[in-house]
């Protein structure tokens, strides 16, 4: 089992930056394949950024692309999320997840709130 702590959320005027850390512990390691997800009010979940496999740059939604940067610190067991120029529309609950490669995303943090303002 991987436990996942999302932290770093809050309330930003638009062109504001954030930075989002995710916590790994319980069975952590660099094979762990991690992204981010978002959830704004009344829709779906969706991908923001993910490693295509474990300690491989992220590749990104058209809709962050150039603003988002996703890194980890193995030595951390951390995932980060730096997100620049932000926009209303980011607006949502940010996610992370975990997975082995080839297998579906089974492992979910709590979320955090993300609320960029106008």
């Amino acid at each position: 089992q991987v436990q996942l702590v999302e932290s770093g959320g809050g309330l930003v005027q638009a062109g504001g930056s954030l930075r989002l850390s995710c916590a790994a512990s319980g069975r952590t390691g660099s094979s762990y394949v991690m992204g981010w997800f978002r959830q704004a009010p009344g829709k779906e979940r969706e991908f923001v950024a993910a490693e295509p496999q474990s300690g491989v740059n992220m590749y990104y939604a058209d809709s962050v692309k150039g603003r988002f940067t996703g890194s980890r610190d193995n030595a951390k067991n951390t995932v980060y999320l730096q997100m620049n120029s932000l926009k209303p529309e980011d607006t949502a609950v940010y996610y992370c997840a975990a997975r082995t490669s080839g297998s579906n995303w089974a492992y979910w943090g709590q979320g955090t709130q993300v609320t960029v303002s106008s």
